[in-house]
């Protein structure tokens, strides 16, 4: 390049990392404990994305992706922060005829409840220690180049940066993909999450609860008491599109009140330990993840309803696989942007992810179906897996992360 402006980075990497989120860097991380190097570009400012109450969202972390957390050495980090899922209660409107997904003293816990901010400080704080890991913050993509030998791409800050295979991981927004020209099979549900954190008197007793009401799901999820010793637990409201402005406006109070009332007191009293945040809920699946020296990981490949709190679990999904692939592909003396390496990723990861966005997008709307008939049919059919073993425990397994063929670092 001629422009004086561009500053080349003097290390040619193996993968340049377009996103630093909780997937984009998990990825890095992974890599990194493979040997793989990589450059990680994000626009944000690490220390905005860990500021105290900048973002109220919590994740369930499904034993599988547990085991990867593990596995790449953040376990250290995070195993105080995390509250365990003993059981997950089911129930349609609170009425008769619930599911207890609970699983025997000896299986362990069905995932664990974890604040975004703590999992990003533990991500962050080993990728700052990490010589396998350049990261560039605050700057973005201006210029994305794939050929045949590599990817270049320039940012914002004048640098271009090297290497052998370009990986977006920037969310349900990514310009990459895009760029890249990826059909999308997509669609609106007409229905927005309210997601803020709750202080409640009675405690939770690990339990998650995921109550289903004709507007969308209302799940109730345990967190870790407080420095204070308070209950906690994050809310995730699904509620139709025509009401989300009218709850958006609600002062504070209101707002407690109607997620109150949909609690039947099951926690006690309740009040916001977390500020309100609302997002619209869309499915979008990318038809192919792959092109030349390009994959497409985590929500910018795939972005579903949060039903079953899956979404941030098939992104870990992906990571595991893509450096399983590389990393064997590598010791075979090929380089990461090879096809064949970006092809078995694809095909691996195709039929899972799917299978799980189906299944996902399914409950949603067998639940969402109005009328008593409906609840009725559905509340039979809860009692029903309610009394058979075979079928809860294959509900569980899917809980867990642990069906299908995994990759080895989401083994234990």
């Amino acid at each position: 390049m001629s422009d004086s402006n561009v500053k080349l980075a003097d290390d040619r990497r193996d993968l340049i990392i377009l996103g630093g989120g909780l997937v984009g860097m998990t990825l890095a991380l992974a890599a990194a404990r493979a040997g793989i190097t990589s450059h990680v570009v994000d626009r944000a400012d690490p220390a905005d994305l860990t500021a105290e109450g900048a973002d109220g969202r919590a994740s369930a972390i499904s034993t599988a992706s547990w085991n990867l957390f593990t596995n790449i050495g953040l376990a250290n980090a995070l195993e105080s922060l995390g509250c365990p899922i003993d059981s997950i209660a089911v129930t349609d409107g609170m009425q008769p005829g619930r599911i207890d997904f609970a699983p025997k003293p000896d299986e362990g816990t069905l995932g664990r409840m974890f604040a975004n901010r703590d999992l990003r400080i533990a991500l962050f704080d080993a990728a700052k220690d990490e010589p396998a890991i350049a990261w560039h913050v605050r700057t973005q993509a201006v210029r994305r180049d794939r050929g045949p030998h590599g990817v270049e791409v320039e940012l914002s800050d004048g640098q271009v940066l090297k290497a052998s295979l370009l990986v977006a991981a920037e969310g349900r927004q990514s310009p990459t993909r895009d760029d890249a020209g990826f059909a999308l099979a997509k669609w609106e549900y007409h229905h927005r999450a309210f997601v803020a954190g709750l202080f409640h008197d009675k405690p939770h007793g690990n339990t998650a609860w995921e109550i289903f009401y004709p507007a969308g799901p209302f799940a109730l999820l345990p967190l870790l008491d407080d420095e204070q010793g308070r209950h906690r637990s994050a809310l995730v409201w699904t509620v139709a599109e025509k009401d989300a402005a009218g709850i958006a406006a609600m002062p504070d109070a209101m707002f407690v009140n109607e997620v109150s009332a949909r609690m039947h007191g099951v926690l006690g009293a309740i009040s916001l330990s977390a500020p309100r945040m609302s997002y619209p809920l869309r499915f979008h699946h990318a038809g192919k993840v792959v092109d030349q020296r390009l994959a497409v990981i985590g929500d910018a490949a795939h972005g579903m309803h949060p039903i079953a709190g899956q979404g941030l679990n098939l992104g870990l999904r992906d990571v595991g696989t893509l450096v399983e692939v590389l990393s064997e592909g590598m010791r075979l003396g090929l380089e990461p942007g090879d096809a064949q390496l970006l092809a078995r990723y694809e095909t691996w990861r195709g039929l899972d992810s799917f299978t799980v966005m189906a299944a996902t997008d399914s409950l949603t709307r067998l639940f969402g179906i109005p009328g008593k008939t409906a609840s009725a049919a559905r509340r039979l059919g809860m009692s029903a897996v309610q009394r058979t073993p075979v079928l809860k425990r294959f509900f569980m397994e899917q809980a867990r992360g642990m069906s299908g063929k995994l990759p080895v670092l989401l083994q234990g």
